[in-house]
């Protein structure tokens, strides 16, 4: 990763293919910006798709069983919920069509062939809590909540170093923890039609807000980086979501899975606050979704 640079408490830098910036009042000690960039590059380590040295690359060539990390429990938990909510449609096993409709290295723009409908959960993976077993290669892709799960786990990093107020923004992933007694943090919620504009603010107050768009890693004509696993498409129907919940792995996943389910679907449990756009430009929100509309 890029060393970045680290400047009055603010610290901008790249990784896992997206910008990061950190904010905190007073800039970041060395040995917190060091452990930060060793948890993020231990993460794509194994479950970037877009290395071939990663634990996820050897997946994708090779059955087999596979001893996963921490991390993995709980990603793959929330995965299997929201994979249920949404009738199969959210599935880390949309990897395979992803790469077939372009986005794998690098985004190219031609397609090598039509989207494929992902492989059965219980088909393809075995999950027992620790070890993940595949009885053929598999191009799994978690980025549907990873990268949220990956901002929670620096924010564990900076409170670990003493770092007890900040804000993490990962390219829309956005987790706060606010100084005491501190206002919230106000976020414009992005028009997708048009960047320039806002159709709403968000306040979060301590927690997480999440934002997906389909005019975000969108290339080709009408192919973006949502898709139906049922289908291996990118969805049409909804084109914007923004999610808060106490976890951005949590407002991630569920930021894409209400693209594919009705929100009375989504785990109440999950503790998640929602607006969304659908694509006739029509705004809907939850009842405590903390902010406000301007449509």
């Amino acid at each position: 990763m890029p060393p970045g640079s680290i400047v009055r408490g603010s610290w901008r830098f790249d990784a896992i293919g997206t910008s990061w910036e950190i904010l905190t009042p007073s800039p970041l000690r060395r040995d917190a910006a060091e452990a930060v960039e060793a948890r993020i590059a231990a993460y794509d380590r194994t479950w970037s798709r877009f290395r071939g040295d990663s634990l996820v690359a050897r997946v994708g060539r090779e059955p087999g069983a596979w001893r996963l990390p921490g991390e993995a429990g709980p990603l793959l938990d929330l995965y299997r919920e929201l994979h249920e909510a949404t009738d199969g449609r959210m599935s880390p096993l949309v990897g395979a069509s992803l790469e077939r409709l372009g986005y794998g290295a690098s985004i190219s723009p031609v397609a090598s062939g039509p989207g494929i409908p992902a492989p059965a959960w219980a088909d393809a993976l075995a999950w027992d809590g620790a070890v993940l077993s595949t009885p053929r290669p598999v191009v799994l892709d978690v980025g549907a909540a990873g990268k949220g799960q990956l901002v929670d786990l620096v924010a564990d990093v900076l409170e670990e170093h003493g770092v007890d107020a900040y804000t993490i923004d990962a390219s829309g992933d956005i987790r706060y923890r606010g100084e005491p007694e501190g206002r919230p943090l106000r976020v414009a919620l992005e028009d997708p039609r048009d960047p320039r504009l806002a159709i709403g603010v968000a306040e979060l107050a301590d927690g997480a807000l999440c934002a997906s768009a389909t005019n975000r890693r969108a290339w080709g004509d009408g192919i973006h980086h949502v898709l139906d696993a049922l289908t291996g498409l990118p969805v049409a129907d909804v084109v914007a979501t923004w999610v808060t919940a106490p976890s951005t792995m949590v407002a991630d996943g569920v930021a894409t899975a209400l693209f594919l389910t009705s929100p009375g679907r989504i785990p109440s449990s999950l503790g998640a606050e929602w607006a969304r756009m659908d694509s006739s430009g029509r705004v809907e929100a939850s009842a405590r979704f903390p902010g406000e509309l301007f449509t």
